[in-house]
């Protein structure tokens, strides 16, 4: 009988230290607790993933190879499979090791770097061109790294090198529904190569991507015989009879809205906690977006850790500020209340000779967003607390925002949640207890600048728009196509406008958790001077 356990753990990136100390603490627990032979860790285990340009630097990958030889000299008694970059004379490869009772006995060097979306490895790495299989209990075990086994033939690849069963090191990023397709491809290959995998993936927040974790295991059939939890660190056993593995538990799937709003928790609670913040803030304004962020920050940290301000101006409804302290009071964070026309009229008395004989338009609007951008920023530095921006990838993709207003901030939880998926997530929310006022969720959307302002009279309706923008954003579909789906032209043409001229605003955008397959930064990356027009 073989033993392999799946180490699903989240890992620090640049943290070899720290993720030396922790893989080696958790190879000892899966060979005295679980009995296991192997343990399996995640792709780039050493580092975290994704290090990015700190491959560039001769020491970080040399103190990475230094890691992989104290492993091996700490832990005997059980076979580690972990993920390094290995040099080998000029090149260096995305890799894996085989250590074994103090020595690396086998490498295997990653054949398919990915190279679109998030991923950036040909730009660091050369790509491998060898199986590897070795040795354990008279079973020949084959090891890939991510991106391989979504690749025809790689698979096949080890089972002709006599491979028994596949073990693969991953680090796949959540967006929705990933989980399904990832298990769908998986369970494809190896029915088709009728050889069973084990898939251990990472977990936990890196910037602007989370790992989800599921870590899963496939019979000889296709079948998955065992998943481990989403979102969740966890180490688990599963036992194999004559290179088959023996059905376990298998945790069930998230919905949709679930999934996307645990990923949302624990993008959260990991950029506060291993960027070493005290807590957080932002300006809750009794709308839908900051009500949902204020939930989210919650549930990731605690209500000891968030603080909240609301900044009521002359535009501000009783209702927004109603709203806003039940909401404050039901998850019981500490929050303030700073009006802002004193600074309002200080910044528009200060100017008023330079706007003598102008109209008022946008521009004393964003001098109200400034003034809270300024109250925040303030408190944020005074305090160490981060800033939580609170606008959602609607407002983002046409520029429905103020740059150093709004936008002031350090991490924005909603940035890649369009506007209709926010009165979702809110919804989602409600049913695990109710926090967000009813009102809240129903009230036409506001920006509250403006005497009886609605969003509907700069945008189209976000139940119109939202599609458009799914559409060009994250299929980069024509304006024609778009209009082919039944979308009036007007509203089309109005949509792309604002995308198109707004990217400036979005690099100077603070970073944010990726949840659809398409988001601003990795991505999509436009050039902010352009002369293309998406719009007809």
């Amino acid at each position: 009988m073989l033993k392999i356990a799946l180490a699903q753990i989240n890992l620090l990136v640049g943290a070899i230290d720290a993720n030396q100390n922790k893989i080696i603490e958790i190879a000892q627990y899966a060979r005295d607790k679980l009995a296991a032979d192997i343990v399996v860790f995640p792709e780039l285990s050493i580092t975290g993933y994704p290090p990015e340009d700190l491959l560039f630097r001769a020491d970080f990958i040399k103190k990475s190879k230094q890691a992989v030889l104290a492993i091996a000299e700490s832990v005997q008694g059980i076979d580690i499979i972990l993920g390094f970059p290995e040099q080998i004379e000029t090149y260096l490869y995305n890799s894996a090791a085989v250590l074994r009772n103090g020595k690396i006995i086998k490498h295997y060097q990653k054949n398919a770097l990915p190279n679109f979306g998030v991923f950036d490895e040909q730009r660091y790495f050369q790509a491998g061109d060898q199986s590897c299989v070795f040795a354990v209990k008279n079973t020949a075990i084959g090891i890939t790294i991510c991106e391989d086994i979504w690749k025809k033939g790689l698979i096949e690849k080890n089972k002709v090198a006599g491979a028994d069963l596949i073990v693969t090191l991953n680090a796949s990023p959540f967006h929705a529904g990933k989980i399904h397709q990832r298990e769908a491809i998986v369970c494809q290959q190896a029915k088709e190569t009728e050889i069973s995998l084990v898939y251990v993936n990472a977990v936990g927040g890196q910037d602007d991507l989370i790992f989800d974790g599921a870590s899963f295991v496939v019979n000889a059939k296709g079948n998955v015989v065992f998943r481990a939890e989403e979102f969740e660190e966890q180490v688990s056993v599963i036992s194999f009879d004559n290179q088959t593995p023996i059905q376990n538990s298998c945790a069930t799937l998230y919905s949709k809205l679930s999934s996307e709003y645990k990923a949302l928790v624990l993008g959260v609670r990991d950029y506060v906690h291993k960027n070493d913040f005290q807590g957080v803030l932002l300006g809750l304004s009794g709308g839908i977006d900051s009500a949902l962020v204020l939930a989210i920050a919650v549930d990731a940290l605690g209500a000891d850790h968030v603080e909240a301000v609301l900044m009521p101006s002359k535009y501000t409804q009783d209702m927004s500020n109603e709203d806003a302290i039940i909401e404050a009071e039901t998850l019981g964070i500490k929050h303030h209340i700073i009006a802002i026309d004193p600074a309002v009229t200080a910044f528009t008395g200060m100017l008023s000779d330079l706007f003598f004989n102008t109209e008022i338009d946008t521009t004393e609007e964003n001098i109200q967003a400034r003034c809270r951008g300024v109250l925040l920023m303030a408190m944020s530095n005074k305090q160490g607390k981060l800033l939580l921006t609170t606008g959602n990838k609607s407002e983002l993709s046409v520029g429905y925002a103020t740059l150093y207003g709004d936008m002031a901030g350090g991490f924005a939880p909603i940035k890649d949640v369009p506007k209709l998926l926010v009165y979702q997530l809110a919804k989602y929310r409600n049913t695990l207890s109710p926090v967000i006022p009813q009102r809240v969720i129903t009230r036409p959307p506001s920006a509250e600048l403006a005497p009886d302002q609605r969003d509907e009279d700069s945008l189209p309706a976000y139940s119109v728009l939202d599609p458009i923008l799914e559409m060009y954003v994250e299929q980069d579909k024509s304006a024609k196509e778009i209009q082919a789906a039944g979308f009036q032209l007007a509203d089309i043409n109005r949509a792309i406008s604002l995308v198109d001229k707004n990217e400036y605003k979005r690099r100077q955008a603070p970073p944010g958790i990726r949840i659809t397959p398409r988001a601003f930064g990795r991505d999509r990356r436009y050039p902010i001077t352009s002369g293309y027009k998406g719009s007809i």
